[in-house]
């Protein structure tokens, strides 16, 4: 660190907003004070608790966890967070939720959100030039860090696609017709597809002879086991913008074929991309392509280690400054 930069962030209180997840617990940096309570959805986006307990913390982070609030509850929060002086540290997950039927509860809360945070963060090129032009804000791009480590001696089957379908959600096309486009590209590539269900989500009506197609459960204690597993995974949905999933593939060594909408292939370079958008739909034909054409590509082999390690170490290092300029900026 030069003369320029500020002393480190040991010893800071830091809300961040969910408590705890894979990502969180991978971006936060060593020495800071994680303040809880552990529980979700977490007591600090009630504007009462937030202004009961500001006094109590440093930095505010918020990555999720807001999208079940309305409109105007959002706005109360950043009104107060704003009175309060805390500093508000915004990473932009999500440019469009997909677990919402429309973009209007979404936009709305960034709106009020990028207008109250110090600091915005985001995961790629992509989303940061999206936030600039309709939002009018500067966001620093800091790489998704590793969130799994393969399974040892647990191989992928070459030729093995997967594709999960989760609960309704309004981001997933038709599922049947999903199913039929992928099942006819990994038989066109000489594979088969593997269909991961849901608690409570039924198997579509799709026929298909022999055995080139399987319906299992996923499991979501061992859900980084079951995509090592396979060649090429699909991800499904019609709207979103970054993938944690496709984090774990690249961990794993599996292959991704992602749809056109949001920046998936800036998140990873290495991706097979087809038609799906929320404008335009899913196009079956695309999609059949984009799975034959994964499997004449080898599987990839799991991101290294210690680039996985070091990389890390970086965006660990970004929080920290953010947070310490943060706190300086507050105490000036």
């Amino acid at each position: 660190m030069n003369d320029a930069d500020p002393p480190a962030a040991a010893g800071a209180r830091v809300v961040t907003v969910p408590y705890a997840d894979p990502y969180v617990d991978a971006v936060l940096p060593e020495g800071v004070v994680r303040i809880g309570p552990e529980q979700g959805p977490s007591p600090w986006l009630d504007p009462a608790y937030l202004a009961a307990h500001a006094d109590g913390v440093d930095v505010v982070h918020l990555h999720s966890g807001y999208g079940h609030l309305p409109e105007d509850e959002v706005v109360s929060w950043a009104e107060t967070l704003r009175r309060t002086g805390v500093p508000l540290v915004l990473t932009v997950h999500e440019l469009r939720d997909p677990r919402q039927a429309t973009r209007r509860r979404h936009d709305a809360h960034l709106e009020a959100l990028l207008a109250t945070a110090e600091v915005v963060l985001t995961l790629t090129p992509g989303a940061a030039d999206e936030i600039a032009a309709r939002f009018g804000r500067t966001a620093i791009v800091v790489a998704h860090p590793s969130i799994a480590e393969p399974v040892p001696d647990l191989g992928a089957e070459r030729g093995l696609v997967g594709v999960a379908l989760t609960a309704p959600c309004p981001a997933l096309p038709d599922p049947a017709m999903l199913v039929r486009a992928a099942l006819s590209g990994a038989v066109n590539g000489g594979g088969r597809l593997r269909v991961f269900l849901d608690d409570g989500v039924e198997p579509p009506p799709v026929f298909a002879a022999g055995d080139s197609l399987e319906f299992l459960p996923r499991k979501v204690d061992a859900w980084a086991a079951q995509l090592q597993e396979l060649h090429a995974v699909v991800l499904p949905q019609s709207c979103g913008t970054h993938s944690r999933e496709l984090e774990v593939c690249r961990d794993v060594g599996t292959r991704v074929v992602a749809p056109s909408c949001g920046w998936f292939a800036d998140q990873w370079s290495d991706v097979v991309t087809y038609d799906n958008d929320e404008e335009r739909g899913l196009d079956p034909v695309s999609l059949d392509a984009a799975v034959t054409a994964a499997l004449t590509r080898p599987a990839p082999r799991p991101a290294d280690r210690s680039w996985r390690a070091e990389q890390r170490t970086a965006v660990r290092a970004v929080h920290a400054q953010v947070y310490a300029q943060v706190v300086a900026d507050r105490t000036r």
